[in-house]
């Protein structure tokens, strides 16, 4: 049974989105530059969805910086986060984790 629960095991969102930036960031490399302003696009679109599943934020505190060096490529994300805006550089903010009900299974 281990080894179908592998195959079907759900992966969770951190690891989906990186994985999905690196398919773009390579696509992005191999076609040379072109169409950065789509790739930003659909890099902005993709990061709001999973930003959304965690933390409600409005879609203008979300920056998204794409640079291409001759060595490397960067991508910044700013997300300015509501209720940790008194928080100082360097400290460590204090978030409480809320965790849902656990729901009933049905028979």
């Amino acid at each position: 049974m281990t080894f179908l629960s592998n195959i079907f095991k759900r992966r969770s969102s951190a690891p989906v989105a990186r994985d999905r930036l690196q398919i773009l960031l390579a696509h992005e490399r191999i076609s040379g530059g072109e169409g950065k302003d789509d790739l930003l696009a659909q890099l902005h679109r993709e990061i709001m969805e999973v930003i959304k599943r965690h933390v409600a934020v409005d879609q203008d505190k979300v920056q998204i910086k794409l640079d291409r060096g001759a060595h490397c490529s960067t991508l910044e994300i700013d997300v300015e986060v509501p209720g940790l805006t008194d928080v100082k550089p360097g400290e460590k903010p204090a978030i409480q984790a809320t965790k849902a009900a656990p729901q009933a299974k049905k028979a």
